[in-house]
């Protein structure tokens, strides 16, 4: 299947730089996965009109780490951007480094006037380097104080209020970007869906950069799909099993709790407690076991989460969908408006 039938264009100045003083402010398209209908609501707590009780809300709790450092090596003072990948054993990451070529083994980085510093231990291709850090206290804490959120790089714009670019309910820390569909979700919008019967399941997927990474392929088949860790619990696995025995509806919220719930129904036929790295890649074709429905936002052209909420709702659907968006001046991306398809 070819790419070029996920292209669409989009006009620059749809893609959201900032998010909205209220997170429940962003709009909501619904799209009707068997007919292709659309609505457009003017607030996304319209999703209260939408999810009935009896159903279950999936939702991604883990927490975007802090990962871009600004320092200087401590020899010589010049400056380094470092982005941190993954923890590969104790306070030893892969990372990348900008510029790179300033970065060899055995250079020593200071962050923070020394309150952090890092030692390279490994190179890599394409500025990669294994860094083992050194500091007081607590690693997370520290990055906490230290770090900047690790932006998508289609967002220009500084973020103000770090906070924004993390749900209400993240809490387990890891993730190279945000769950940005549930970027729309207030605390008190949660509590109102669980007042009227709605139940909520949270599993943990850690978002990898590879998310961001364009398709550069000419088939779908070709691409190769980046592998992300997810754990789902058995108290999680019990609900979701309860819901589908008493004929509620799974609506994922994002594509990330999408491809752990699809995950685990093929490795084991059931919602059970299971934890991984999954490189599952969903494309038109694709048989979808676990979910009734999906809250996601409007993706770039071309990319894999444009590919994923096609096999569920229909190419031509959301093509139909994404012209009907980009003609009403929905916002795009990450900080942008949302769509409901079921």
């Amino acid at each position: 299947m070819k790419i070029e039938l996920f292209d669409f264009h989009l006009p620059e100045e749809l893609i959201a730089q900032t998010p909205l003083e209220q997170r429940e402010a962003s709009r909501l398209m619904v799209l009707n996965k068997e007919t292709g209908a659309i609505s457009n609501e003017e607030s996304f707590r319209s999703i209260l009109e939408y999810v009935k009780e009896g159903d279950c809300l999936v939702l991604n709790d883990t927490r975007v780490l802090p990962a871009r450092l600004f320092g200087v090596k401590a020899e010589t003072g010049g400056k380094i951007e470092v982005l941190l990948l993954k923890q590969v054993e104790g306070d030893t990451w892969e990372t990348l480094i900008k510029p790179a070529k300033r970065v060899k083994a055995g250079t020593v980085l200071s962050f923070g006037d020394g309150r952090l510093t890092a030692k390279c231990v490994g190179e890599g291709d394409h500025g990669g380097r294994q860094l083992e850090f050194f500091y007081e206290g607590i690693f997370l804490e520290v990055l906490e104080s230290l770090g900047q959120m690790p932006l998508p790089p289609y967002i220009k714009e500084q973020l103000e209020d770090q906070g924004r670019y993390q749900t209400v309910f993240a809490r387990e820390t890891g993730s190279a970007a945000a769950p940005t569909a549930g970027l729309h979700f207030t605390e008190e919008l949660l509590n109102e869906l669980q007042n009227r019967g709605v139940h909520t399941a949270f599993i943990t997927l850690h978002v990898g950069l590879g998310t961001f990474r364009p398709v550069s392929v000419e088939t779908i088949e070709e691409h190769d799909m980046h592998a992300e860790f997810y754990q789902v619990t058995e108290g999680t696995a019990r609900l979701l099993n309860e819901v589908r025995a008493q004929g509620g509806r799974i609506i994922t919220v994002g594509t990330t709790s999408t491809r752990t719930l699809e995950t685990i129904a093929r490795d084991y036929g059931e919602f059970k407690e299971a934890s991984g790295w999954t490189d599952i890649f969903i494309y038109p074709g694709h048989t979808f076991k676990a979910i009734d429905g999906m809250i996601t936002n409007f993706h770039l052209p071309k990319s894999t989460l444009i590919m994923l909420i096609s096999a569920l709702a229909g190419r031509e659907h959301v093509m139909k969908a994404y012209e009907e968006a980009v003609k009403e001046r929905y916002r795009f991306f990450s900080f942008g408006d949302a769509m409901l398809i079921l």
